[in-house]
């Protein structure tokens, strides 16, 4: 497993990445990031942890009203939504553990 360096509504994070998963992960940042920038820049929120929750929900909400179609993994086996959300949802506190309150 390697780590990468990635930024999150302008903060770094060094987050830890399966082998081969590189892409993946530069998506899910880029789909956070992209959404806690909107909620920032709507201006109802400035707390990063507030922002982080509510974007979480929106970008689960987003998952959920998906089709059904689980999607497969190189190896062929499917992962259900709940699992994603709940893994999205741990890297996302994972991300922000020590920092608690940025602003």
């Amino acid at each position: 497993m390697k780590q990468m360096e990635v930024t999150i509504l302008g903060q770094s994070y060094i987050l830890a990445c399966p082998d081969g998963g590189e892409a993946s992960l530069l998506a899910a940042v880029a789909s956070v990031d992209t959404e806690m920038s909107a909620i920032r820049d709507a201006g109802k929120d400035k707390a990063r942890e507030r922002i982080a929750v509510l974007a979480a929900l929106n970008l689960a909400y987003q998952l959920a009203e998906r089709p059904h179609a689980a999607p497969t993994q190189a190896n062929g086996s499917a992962r259900s939504d709940s699992v994603q959300i709940d893994t999205m949802l741990a890297r996302i506190v994972a991300a922000l553990g020590s920092d608690g309150h940025l602003l």
